[in-house]
């Protein structure tokens, strides 16, 4: 083995003499831009691996090449009339016609009885829309049942105008908002730690990135922080990222039991990760990461654990009891893993009243192990002129009538209640996934969901899953569509129990209409099929929400 030869000193002696000292910092400079960058790559090729950054460059550089294409005048031109007839579209679907508008203030103001009139005319006039009382959907509405809607309504009538943001006006809000997170501690076996309420799942999600991006500042001097996302983890984590200037590396799910890449996980870690993440259950297919091994990993590297439950919320923590956490159904094994505070390394987790825990919209709660990392989510200004501000999440004011609306619901639901409703609504789940199973053929349930929510992809490309949507679609069904792979999902809820059996005979029917009568100009085949036809799908994708957001605040 050659030896290793050094420089003569006295030569680079020379050489450092020769140097003025602004050529000895710019080359210092050189240097530490090139050790930098070289470092951010490494890390970058070691989490996302060499295959995937070869394809993401792959990927980058077609874009790139078809949007110079796209500069070309008349492809420009035919992109543009094509975006401007979806436009159009989203908005004949969204925007009333014939419906009277109200646009400014009126001159005086209107009776209740007018009020009441006037809204019952917009339910009626504005085109035909889901009732959501046919109970055909997927999630989106977590009813509780006509006799749970008066005790929120009451509690809203009362505290109609209370806000937390003065206690001392309104100090029964306080102690209603901490007992609601004193209740969510205690059913995911935490008594002694601390959290706050939030506006729902996302906020949660948001408020959770912004504690740990500062505390790793504060605690580990991170100036550049790291995140570690399973691919099926919610959007709120992206979108946590991007308001708080974190990088993500979103780590692929095995394909067969769809949990996050531990491997890869682990390979991902380094000086600058604050956060690790994982689902219990995930929002697109409902299975659940392996919670257990990420914490041992997040402990290792003094690094937070983040545990999404917002929506295994009020039924993961009930599936032991329920029976269902272990055991064979329908010849499918279903299995529940650890996944609260009890596993060593979990240090927060979200969990949605709003919805199986049948509380009015626009609730959430956000769980720390303790007070001590909860400070570093609030916002303290001890300067302001109109005197100090704080506040503990994202809202200054936030409507109190939420807050009495939750803690109502959780009094009149009592651990009894959520137990019963865990074991309708999980059984529903497995009824579906059992059929899909054992019935359909064409069709196979994505990994081994757990608890609410099954997905459902195709056996064969001959058969194009969201053509089958779309048949379901309509047939009065609004489930949701995914992609990577392929597939559709149905989350569960009390409103779904009376239509399993209608359910299972719809989507039997829309297999075999997709099969045999295609008729590709659904919304989920469009939409989903633009996505995948190029590298950039996904913007034209991206253009098209866009317009449905436009669309939104039309009037």
């Amino acid at each position: 083995m050659p030896s290793l030869v050094l420089p003569d000193p006295m030569i680079v002696r020379d050489f450092l003499r020769t140097r003025t000292p602004y050529e000895t910092a710019k080359t210092a400079l050189f240097v530490y831009v090139v050790v930098t960058h070289t470092l951010k790559l490494y890390r970058h090729i070691r989490a996302r691996g060499v295959t995937d950054s070869v394809r993401h460059s792959w990927t980058w550089a077609c874009k790139q090449a078809l949007l110079l294409a796209l500069k070309v005048p008349s492809v420009q031109k035919d992109v543009q009339q094509k975006l401007n007839q979806a436009r159009l579209e989203i908005e004949d679907k969204l925007v009333p016609k014939a419906v009277p508008q109200h646009l400014a203030l009126p001159e005086e103001g209107k009776s209740v009885e007018w009020i009441l009139a006037e809204m019952a005319k917009m339910d009626s006039e504005m085109g035909p829309k889901a009732n959501w009382r046919h109970a055909k959907l997927s999630g989106a509405v977590y009813h509780g049942g006509d006799d749970m809607s008066e005790v929120i309504v009451a509690a809203f009538e009362r505290y109609a105008v209370s806000n937390p943001l003065h206690p001392d006006v309104f100090p029964a809000i306080r102690k209603m908002e901490a007992e609601i997170v004193s209740m969510c501690l205690r059913m995911y076996n935490n008594p002694d730690g601390a959290g706050t309420m939030t506006s729902g799942g996302t906020e949660s999600i948001v408020m959770a990135v912004k504690t740990y991006r500062d505390w790793a500042r504060e605690v580990k001097g991170i100036t550049e922080p790291e995140m570690i996302v399973p691919a099926t983890a919610h959007a709120a984590f992206d979108k946590g990222a991007a308001y708080m200037n974190v990088k993500v590396h979103l780590i692929p799910v095995d394909p067969l039991t769809r949990k996050v890449n531990i491997k890869r996980v682990r390979r991902a870690i380094n000086r600058n990760t604050i956060l690790v993440v994982g689902s219990a259950v995930n929002f697109p297919d409902g299975n659940q990461d392996d919670i257990v091994a990420l914490g041992e990993l997040a402990a290792r590297h003094n690094i937070g654990l983040h545990v999404d439950c917002c929506l295994g919320s009020f039924i993961l923590p009930f599936l032991e009891k329920a029976g269902l956490a272990d055991g064979e159904d329908g010849g499918a094994r279903y299995k529940i893993t650890p996944f609260d505070f009890r596993v060593r390394g979990v240090t927060s987790i979200s969990c949605d009243t709003h919805k199986y825990g049948f509380a009015p919209k626009g609730s959430s709660v956000i769980m720390y192990r303790d007070a001590a990392l909860r400070r570093h989510q609030y916002y303290v200004l001890p300067d302001w002129t109109g005197g100090v501000y704080a506040s503990p999440s994202l809202s200054g004011s936030r409507p109190g009538a939420l807050i009495a609306g939750t803690w109502a619901a959780m009094q009149y639901m009592g651990s009894d209640g959520y137990l019963k409703s865990c074991y309708e609504i999980v059984s529903c789940a497995r009824t579906i996934a059992n059929t899909i199973t054992n019935s359909i053929p064409e069709l196979y349930v994505l990994g081994s969901p757990p608890a609410s929510v099954v997905a459902f992809a195709s056996k064969s490309p001959e058969l194009n899953i969201h053509e089958v949507g779309d048949a379901m679609s309509k047939r009065g069904w609004h489930l949701n569509a995914l992609s990577g792979p392929a597939a559709v999902h149905i989350a569960c809820t009390l409103l779904t129990l009376p239509h399993v059996d209608t359910f299972i005979a719809d989507l039997k029917d829309s297999v075999r209409e997709a099969k045999e009568n295609p008729y590709g100009k659904g919304t989920m085949v469009m939409l989903y099929g633009l996505g995948s036809s190029s590298a950039v799908g996904p913007d034209m994708v991206g253009e098209v929400a866009t317009f449905f957001l436009d669309a939104l605040y039309k009037a």
